[in-house]
């Protein structure tokens, strides 16, 4: 209605002066020729007849305003029923009909710019939820799991007629350790939240004291995996969440020591080469295809392309560090080596 009656407006605005610029010099020059015949003999008719100017012009201003309106309506519905469409569309979305797209035939290049805006936005809500969903379901199955074999261990404990305490204490014991397996799992997921929710707060860190705490936390671990553990730990400043930091090292020197080899080795490096904090592991272990490589980023994802547990682990682990790298707007570049193991670098902004 706004952009009718401002059609309308314009319209019979122009149509206004135009007839003021034709009528006006008419009427001027009718009254001088009435004036100069004055001073002869006899009547002289007026060239301009004035009224009838003036009528014939608000004829036709009240017909211009007419038409004004008509076509101000019929403009205004054309260049905004592309807006209708996309409008109606966005209403219909929910999460169950992301996979619409808008098309628009015609129209203004700008409101087609918009319906392809859409339908990109339309396109990353949907694979976001789709990875939501599959996300869930692992974590559904990951922690059913475990509750599944404590409610088993229950139950042939509680069923058998002779336990003794021995027995009972051993099914107490398992059961706990399924607890200690499920508590890891949460951490895990609580890890890879906070990591994929982004930085609430930065502050100035040192990434080589953080990754030395790490590092001498995982020594007894390695050594009694029979892998060599060594860090050159050079001076690396950085800014963020040095909680977040400290779970991405935690976890890059865990998967490292734990997918690992007797006789193999982990290397741990910090520095801040071009004055940008970087911290590298790299390890040996089994050969992982190039390929398969990508796929180790996503969560409940192992290099063997199984979804079961690996001595404990959960398939979180490079899962949280992307998320920690991305929320610290760092660069992380992941690397197959060809005698198996992996190269993994994380450079942070500073």
């Amino acid at each position: 209605m706004r952009l009718a009656v401002l059609y309308a407006c314009l319209l019979l605005g122009s149509g206004v002066v135009l007839l003021a610029v034709a009528a006006l010099p008419l009427t001027t020059f009718g009254r001088v020729q009435e004036h100069t015949a004055a001073g002869r003999s006899g009547p002289v008719r007026s060239i301009t007849d004035v009224p009838e100017v003036l009528t014939y012009s608000a004829v036709g201003l009240a017909v211009l305003a007419l038409v004004s309106v008509v076509l101000g309506w019929l403009v205004a519905d054309r260049a905004l029923r592309p807006l209708r469409v996309i409008t109606a569309a966005a209403r219909a979305v929910s999460a169950s009909s992301l996979d619409e797209r808008l098309s628009l035939v015609g129209g203004y290049e700008e409101f087609r710019e918009l319906g392809d805006t859409l339908n990109g936005l339309f396109a990353r809500l949907a694979a976001a939820f789709e990875s939501q969903r599959h996300f869930v379901a692992n974590a559904s199955h990951e922690l059913r799991t475990p509750l599944t074999a404590e409610r088993t261990v229950l139950q042939v404990a509680l069923a058998d007629p002779a336990a003794s305490t021995q027995s009972l204490r051993a099914a107490c014991q398992q059961v706990l350790r399924l607890g200690e397996q499920q508590e890891r799992l949460v951490n895990a997921l609580l890890a890879l939240a906070g990591g994929q929710s982004g930085l609430r707060h930065r502050e100035p860190f040192d990434l080589a004291g953080i990754t030395a705490q790490v590092v001498a936390g995982h020594q007894h671990g390695a050594d009694q995996r029979g892998v060599r553990l060594a860090a050159s730990l050079g001076p690396a400043a950085a800014t963020g969440d040095p909680a977040l930091a400290e779970s991405l090292v935690t976890n890059l020197v865990d998967n490292a020591v734990r997918h690992n080899m007797a006789g193999g080795y982990v290397h741990v490096t910090t520095g801040s080469p071009s004055g940008r904090p970087r911290l590298s592991v790299s390890n040996s272990g089994p050969v992982v295809r190039s390929a398969e490589v990508g796929r180790l980023l996503e969560p409940f994802q192992q290099a063997d392309g199984e979804r079961t547990r690996h001595e404990g682990g959960h398939g979180l682990g490079m899962a949280i560090v992307a998320a920690v790298a991305s929320a610290h707007d760092a660069d992380l570049t992941v690397g197959a080596r060809p005698q198996g193991g992996l190269d993994v670098t994380v450079t942070f902004r500073s």
